[in-house]
């Protein structure tokens, strides 16, 4: 029986697809619920919903309970610039690797599924940074079922493989399948948006998603010519990822890492400023190409935006003290003056 979603049912599906923070993603869940067309055709959604809010809203108040029912959290809140996830399957190299990118202590061994629970560490970029949480290898021997719960709130996925193994193609084939079985479809290409639903399963599965990769080709320290065995890779397994060598234990590459994510999340900073006063450059607030002055005035405070008249503008994208309204897409680097 076909669902006949209704606009409402919709909209709320589109604000989740948009939604970070879990708290926003749990209002958007029960939106949902609340305004789906209620017939035999959702039935199965309506349960999926059911459980999606259970499983949320438990794992938000973890922290809160302790004793038995507390332990690590399985979702983690986005923090930075973006979330990106690190992916691979097991003796990739994603904890060691995860480690020197963020100086983080997250334990790192010669032996695989050490990790067990997501573990965000921050990865700085000038003066901004991205959020990276390493997750529990992506196997057979070892599924995780919460997995693809874990990534809803990620921006994009770093794929971790070992350059070095000979099975390198097969633990890529095995990874891909795996992440599909749970809706996940890891993407090669960045310019179709960051977290993009596939439209032709979005309204079967609204938690389907297209999570653009980097594939991070680690241990190229340990073969003779490691451009050379990267592309060869890419030939074998038929697929056109962008592309990094790396070695989380020499080092080589890890520099580029953070400055190709910028470049390809398309990161804007914006500083604010307050009339009469220097501009804030201490921590700039950090959007995607495209987004205006009024998302601007979110991040500040949710008041602010809707009380939000005009700015006053400094940078790239409009001439020095330029008045501009709320629709006036901000560049990188600009400064900001909110008028409320």
């Amino acid at each position: 029986m076909p669902a006949n979603l209704s606009p409402e049912y919709k909209a709320a599906q589109a604000a989740l697809r948009q939604a970070r923070d879990p708290s926003e993603r749990l209002h958007c869940l029960r939106e949902m619920l609340r305004v789906i067309p209620k017939h035999k055709g959702t039935d199965h959604l309506q349960a999926d919903l059911k459980r999606r809010i259970h499983e949320l809203g438990e794992e938000l108040e973890r922290p809160k309970k302790g004793g038995a029912r507390g332990g690590p959290a399985l979702v983690v809140r986005p923090e930075g610039a973006a979330q990106i996830a690190l992916l691979g399957p097991p003796n990739a190299g994603k904890s060691t690797l995860h480690a020197r990118l963020t100086g983080s202590n997250a334990h790192a061994a010669a032996y695989p599924f050490t990790t067990q629970f997501p573990e965000p560490g921050m990865m700085p970029h000038e003066d901004v940074h991205f959020q990276l949480v390493d997750l529990p290898a992506v196997s057979p021997e070892h599924p995780t079922p919460w997995l693809a719960s874990a990534l809803q709130t990620a921006d994009a996925c770093l794929l971790v493989v070992d350059l070095s193994d000979p099975d390198c193609v097969g633990e890529i084939a095995t990874v891909h399948d795996m992440m599909r079985e749970r809706g996940v479809t890891l993407a090669e290409h960045w310019e179709e948006g960051v977290q993009a639903v596939r439209e032709d399963a979005a309204d079967d599965d609204p938690f389907a998603l297209s999570l653009p990769t980097l594939l991070l080709a680690n241990k190229a320290d340990a073969v003779a010519d490691a451009g050379s065995e990267l592309q060869t890779l890419l030939e074998l397994v038929g697929l056109h990822y962008p592309a990094l060598a790396v070695s989380a234990i020499g080092g080589q590459g890890l520099g580029e890492v953070s400055a190709w994510l910028f470049d390809h999340l398309g990161v804007v900073r914006v500083y604010t400023k307050a009339p009469g006063k220097p501009a804030d450059r201490s921590r700039p607030y950090t959007l995607r190409r495209g987004q205006t002055v009024a998302d601007v005035a979110r991040l500040v405070h949710k008041d602010l935006a809707r009380s939000l008249k005009h700015a006053r503008m400094w940078g790239a994208s409009g001439f020095e003290g330029q008045q501009v309204g709320p629709g006036h897409v901000v560049a990188d680097g600009d400064i900001v003056e909110l008028h409320g």
